[in-house]
């Protein structure tokens, strides 16, 4: 049975929340940013754009491309709340849901079409659905046969788009288009395909796939077809998602750090962020991995194991300490990571000592106030100077807190 996939991608979707919440900015050009000096733009409004500003660049780059932007500081609980509310939407139209990232959604609407009598008219229905429901937002809908297309699709028109990819116009449509159009398909496959003499997907669906597979491997099939716009890739909703094979978090510093106090500070804070990701997912993981890049931009990791898995924010930050305390630094710091691998599905257990059981009933609590009022509503002493100034989350981010391997 032919499917029908929708892809939803909602338009500058950090900066149109902040218009929404404060129609003052609606029509002006803004940028969405973190909250220290290195901060770079995580979403530029159209009006933005249109001076050249782009997602990436460090808030100088956009003020002197865009004098008179205005930079408001990212509100991870605000984004998330809305993507929720978005999701909710979707699934009025279908179960099936796959959040592709914070902004992003795939639906399978080919069990749904009867019932609203066509994907168009479920396309414009969704679309009304999140004007009368959320305000000014507006999204871009591509709709095809499979997923990869469906996504093409919701990238030719933007914004507040609609385009729907007909099967018998497919061949047509990928002839000319740059390979690099193709979900998956980045800079540097797109420089090694140009030198063999490839650059839009009319050619790469031709090339031999004996070729392709030299040059890259057991990828090499993969793109052939996605340039002959096949993809058999289903839908998958949240619940039915394969586990996740790590959890972590990376920053870089407002300057560059050479003191280890300062270190730890920032290792805690990791800590925090990556145990609750997990402990929301269900997963608990053996190893930890502290990341440092210095200034020159060298970056190492070091790696430890233990025992028993983790989830709590302050073992897992212990692990990390240890690992610090190692380490010999060579210069000053400017990127701290730490991630968690090895996972298993969380198996409660009960704690044999009177402070691991209050620890992880501290921690409890602390999720549940977080989760009711915002990530760090609560958090440890010495991480208050932090909050008072909020992060941006990564356009990345999926509900359920962990963010499994990529589409394509």
């Amino acid at each position: 049975m032919k499917k029908t996939i929708m892809h939803i991608d909602m338009n500058a979707f950090f900066a149109s929340v902040e218009q929404q919440v404060n129609p003052a900015l609606r029509g002006k050009p803004i940028a969405v940013i973190g909250s220290n000096e290195r901060t770079v733009v995580t979403t530029a409004s159209y009006e933005a754009r249109a001076y050249g500003v782009k997602t990436g660049m460090t808030k100088h780059e956009a003020k002197w491309l865009c004098p008179h932007i205005i930079l408001v500081g990212g509100d991870t609980s605000r984004y998330t709340d809305t993507c929720h509310r978005l999701v909710e939407i979707y699934q009025q139209y279908t179960p099936i849901v796959e959040v592709y990232s914070i902004d992003e959604a795939f639906l399978d609407i080919t069990g749904s079409i009867p019932l609203f009598g066509s994907a168009e008219n479920t396309a414009r229905n969704i679309k009304r659905d999140i004007h009368q429901r959320l305000g000014r937002l507006t999204c871009s809908i591509g709709i095809a046969h499979n997923k990869l297309l469906a996504k093409l699709g919701s990238d030719m028109k933007k914004p507040d788009g609609l385009v729907i990819i007909q099967q018998e116009d497919v061949m047509r449509l990928l002839e000319h288009l740059p390979v690099k159009e193709l979900c998956g398909i980045g800079t540097q496959i797109e420089s090694r395909l140009s030198v063999m003499g490839i650059r839009t997907c009319g050619e790469l669906g031709r090339a031999s796939i004996a070729v392709l597979k030299n040059q890259f491997g057991v990828i090499g099939e993969r793109l052939k077809l996605m340039a002959l716009g096949i993809d058999d890739s289903p839908a998958v909703p949240m619940e039915q998602e394969p586990d996740a094979k790590s959890v972590g978090h990376s920053m870089t510093l407002d300057r560059d750090v050479s003191d280890v106090e300062t270190l730890e500070q920032h290792i805690l804070h990791l800590s925090e962020m990556v145990g609750r990701r997990l402990r929301h997912g269900g997963y608990a993981g053996r190893t930890v991995t502290l990341t440092l890049r210095y200034t020159n931009f060298d970056t190492f990791t070091r790696r430890s194991s233990i025992k028993s898995s983790l989830n709590n924010s302050i073992d897992i930050y212990m692990v990390a300490k240890d690992i610090l305390e190692t380490i010999r630094l060579q210069q000053t710091v400017r990127l701290v990571g730490v991630s968690v691998c090895n996972l298993t599905r969380n198996v409660a257990q009960i704690p044999l000592f009177p402070n691991d059981r209050t620890r992880q009933a501290a921690t409890r609590v602390m999720d549940e106030i977080n989760d009711r009022y915002g990530d760090f509503f609560i958090t440890w002493g010495t991480l208050i100077e932090r909050y008072r100034h909020k992060g941006v989350i990564s356009p990345s981010w999926r509900p359920g807190g962990v963010k499994h391997n990529n589409y394509a």
